[in-house]
Formats: structure tokens, C-alpha cells, sequence
């Protein structure tokens, strides 16, 4: 093909995709709102600022080139169960309801090898071993298996044992052994090196294991069940320690220890949180303010917060020291929040929920600190941070992948400078009646200002973005912004 009608069909791609909000909503502002926002090497620019000289102009914080938007992952060909980033960030293993683990490069998207093969039934977990060179899956054919990760060739026969679905798998701190749940009501330790079990299945109890993790230290092994009991296992000779920990009234579908290994918190059907003691196994607190089942829990990476996901469709944020609701609950998820996670920062709160969307809070005030993150068709099933804190993925039932851009820079220093103009959440600049002015894309809306307020330090994260409107015709006058407009 013609490299110049290429780069032609390349752009206009790039332009449909950006703009198909206000393309989709409005006619006339597949001009008014898409001419000052194209980058000056578009060849679609230079065809815009000939034509459509009495629109918006962008004094300063134009881009050369389109931005990068975020990144879709076509390859599995079944829903995405499961998501895992290497220890070094480099790389992300996805498990899927077609059977399959796929690796990926963090950065490009592209896929790293060909699928792994091997599982019979729906891949429902993912782990990396701590330093990186294997990775372990659970599946709904009630096996585990292990493959290298660099050659993506199994590693030794499938481990087997299981009567049921194995629903969460995890690797010890030390990388020595592998921990598995599953629904036939076992905890099952296998050696990570040699795949033979270690000791007899952690057996006890009458429900199913829902989650599990090790503690920092690698020394125990906790699970939430069906049975509205959380057990906690010595991780070397497989006795159990201490009693079950009870008091949720409803089964418990999320657990996590505090990073410092001395609490164990836990998420329930019966609408709370709980916090017990990692040592003693006994209650600490119970955190009630959710009106629906505690769907997930996690710790901030200083301890000194808890965050929850609930069917109520909020997130809530809890002091952990008084078990205290700190702030509002957070509200704007119109569906379940399956997923709540910190950013390895600890500056953020990111979630997914069965809206299909989403959504990055400030960890701090509680905040949105952007518009919903949209692209999945289907509920975001599962989400993880890369260790450096740059990127976000998601996975959905919808068979794809999402890599979120970098969390967005917003801070309250630049309010007074772009009040005026700012859009809402949505996108658009309305007049008082609620009429249509321009769209804003995404990466323009925190820095964006008129000439005649005052421009944002140079050393400001935010991307300044300046716009004049002398010659705008817009309203009932729009078809003026073309040169070549008759009255």
C-alpha cells in the first residue's frame, strides 16, 4: 500500500476514535470540537486550519502527534478470569475462560510466545513465582500447573489432587512452595521445584475456599470460606493454628494480612469488614457502614487504611487503627465494585465494577480524580497495578485485555485557573442553558485555560493547554467557522 495513503487512513483511525464522542453526539462538532485538538503533524490539521479558520483556537500546549491511547489486548477467546504482573513489570500473564494462560509485554501490548496449552477447563487463577520465572494456574479441571515463563513450556506434569474447581492459587514469599483452594472444601501445598505435595490436603471444614493468602513472613496460610470461618494454617506442617476465626454471618469471598503480618482483614456476605489478630486469631473489629456484600478488601501499602468493594456499588476507606469510616463512601460505580486495589504509592484507589467500567479515586480526599475508564463491554472481572505504578490493567468477561495510560496528574493548585472553562464530566463546556459549546479530550482537560488567565508554572506536571475563542462562532452561527460558508 502507499505509504502516504497509509498514514492518511492512520489518521483518520486516530481521529475517529478520539473524537467519536462528540462525532457521535453532535454533527457540527465533528469541527467545532475536533479542529483545535488535532496534532500538528496530522495531515487532517493542515485540511482543518485551511478550511475552518473562525473555530477555537489552541494558543499553546498543542501535540505533534496523536497520544497514545489505551491499549486493547485482542488474543484470548474466551473471557478474562484472571490477571498477573511480573515481579519486574515487565510482563503480564492473563488466564481465560478458553482454556488458555497468555503472556504479554507491558509496554507494547504485543503477545510474548503463543498461548499456553494445557489446561482442559476455564483458567480461574494466575501467580508469578517472586522472582519472575514461572508462572502457576489454577483451572476449573481441577488442576495446577506450573510453566516456565520464559519459554512458556509446562514445567513437569499437571499437579493433581484436587476434587474441584481450584479457585485461587498463590506461591510463598520464599518462592519454595505453591498454595492452592479450591471448591472440593481443601487447601492443598504443593513444592514448587518438584510439584509433589507437602503433606496431607488442610481438610476441616465445610465450605468452599473463596480466597487465600500467605502471610508476609511465609509462615501461615489463611482462607475465607463458605462457612462464614476464616482458617489459618501453618504453612510448613499444614496444622491448623488456633481455632477458625468466627463472626461473619455470611460467607467470606476476600481476605488479606496488613503488611506488617500482625492482622488479618476479611470481606463478607453479611455486609461487613473484619479485622482480627494474625497472632491470637482473635476479633480486633467489625467495620459496618456497607449496605450490600463486601466484595473485596485490601490493605494500603503503609497499613494505615483499609479499603472495601461492595454489591452497595461504593468503595469505603477505613482508618485501620479505629476501624473508623474516614470521609464519604465513594460513590459514581452504578453496578457491584468487584475489585478495589492501592496503587503501589499508595496515592490512589482504583476499582472495577459489574458497570463495566473503571474507576481511579484520590486516595486522600476520596476524590475521582478522572472520567470513568471505559472500553470493556462487560463487567471488569479483575485489576492490577505494574509495580512502578504507571499503568492499570483489566480484565473483563468481554475476552479483552485493557492497559490503562498513567494515572492522571489533577491537583486543586490549578482549579482557580481553569474554573471557567472546565468541562464536565463528560467532556463537554456548556452554556448556562446546558447547550453544547466544544468537547474536551481526556488528556487536555486538567490543564486547560483561556489566555486571559495566568498560565501554569513550567514546572507543573499538568500539560497546559490554552485556548482563545476571538473569532468562535458558535450557537445558531457555527456554520461560520468555514471560509468557505455562505450566509
Amino acid at each position: 500500500m502507499d505509504e502516504k495513503l497509509l498514514e492518511g487512513l492512520q489518521d483518520v483511525c486516530s481521529f475517529m476514535d478520539v473524537f467519536r464522542i462528540p462525532i457521535s453526539i453532535s454533527t457540527p462538532h465533528t469541527y467545532i470540537s475536533t479542529a483545535p485538538f488535532l496534532p500538528s503533524k496530522s495531515p487532517l490539521s493542515t485540511i482543518f486550519s485551511t478550511y475552518f479558520t473562525k473555530g477555537i483556537q489552541m494558543q499553546s500546549g498543542k501535540l505533534l502527534s496523536w497520544p497514545e491511547l489505551p491499549l486493547e489486548w485482542i488474543g484470548h477467546e474466551g473471557g478474562v478470569k484472571c490477571i498477573s504482573y511480573s515481579p519486574n513489570g515487565c510482563y503480564i500473564a492473563t488466564g481465560s475462560s478458553d482454556n488458555t494462560i497468555r503472556m504479554w509485554d507491558a509496554e507494547t501490548g504485543s503477545a510474548v510466545g503463543k498461548p499456553l496449552k494445557g489446561h482442559t477447563g476455564m483458567v480461574c487463577s494466575v501467580a508469578y513465582s517472586p522472582d519472575g520465572q514461572y508462572i502457576i494456574s489454577g483451572s476449573s479441571d481441577n488442576t495446577i500447573r506450573i510453566w516456565n515463563a520464559e519459554t512458556g513450556l509446562a514445567v513437569g506434569k499437571p499437579l493433581e489432587g484436587h476434587n474441584g474447581i481450584v479457585r485461587s492459587v498463590a506461591c510463598s514469599p520464599d518462592g519454595q512452595h505453591i498454595v492452592s483452594g479450591s471448591y472440593d472444601k481443601t487447601i492443598r501445598i504443593w513444592n514448587a521445584k518438584t510439584g509433589s505435595a507437602v503433606g496431607r490436603p488442610l481438610e476441616g471444614y465445610t465450605g468452599w475456599v473463596g480466597s487465600v493468602a500467605y502471610s508476609p513472613s511465609g509462615q501461615h496460610i489463611t482462607f475465607g470460606l463458605t462457612d462464614n470461618t476464616i482458617r489459618i494454617w501453618n504453612a510448613k506442617t499444614g496444622s491448623a493454628v488456633g481455632k477458625p476465626l468466627e463472626g461473619h454471618a455470611g460467607w467470606v469471598g476476600s481476605v488479606a494480612y496488613s503488611p506488617d503480618g500482625r492482622h488479618i482483614i476479611s470481606g463478607s456476605e453479611d455486609k461487613t469488614v473484619r479485622v482480627w489478630n494474625a497472632k491470637t486469631g482473635s476479633a480486633v473489629g467489625s467495620l459496618k457502614g456497607h449496605t450490600g456484600v463486601v466484595c473485596s478488601v485490601a490493605y494500603s501499602p503503609d497499613g494505615q487504611y483499609i479499603i472495601s468493594g461492595s454489591s452497595d456499588k461504593t468503595i469505603r476507606i477505613w482508618n485501620a487503627e479505629t476501624g473508623s469510616a474516614v470521609g464519604k463512601p465513594l460513590e459514581g460505580h452504578t453496578h457491584w465494585v468487584w475489585s478495589v486495589a492501592y496503587s503501589p504509592d499508595g496515592r490512589h484507589i482504583i476499582s472495577g465494577s459489574e458497570d463495566k467500567t473503571i474507576r481511579i479515586w484520590n486516595a486522600e480526599t476520596g476524590s475521582a480524580v478522572s472520567r470513568p475508564l471505559e472500553g470493556h463491554t462487560r463487567p471488569v472481572a479483575s485489576i492490577a497495578h505494574s509495580p512502578d505504578a504507571q499503568h492499570t490493567i483489566s480484565g473483563s468477561s468481554d475476552v479483552a485485555i485493557h492497559l490503562w495510560d498513567p494515572f492522571p496528574q489533577i491537583t486543586s493548585q490549578f482549579t482557580s485557573y481553569i474554573e471557567a472553562e472546565r468541562p464536565d464530566q463528560e467532556g463537554w463546556v456548556r452554556d448556562p442553558g446546558g447547550g453544547l459549546l466544544y468537547w474536551v479530550p481526556p488528556d487536555c482537560r486538567a490543564g486547560i485555560h483561556s489566555p486571559a488567565l495566568l498560565t501554569m508554572p513550567l514546572t507543573s506536571p499538568v500539560r497546559s493547554v490554552s485556548l482563545h475563542f476571538d473569532e468562535f462562532a458558535f450557537g445558531k452561527s457555527w456554520t461560520q467557522i468555514s471560509n468557505t460558508a455562505r450566509p
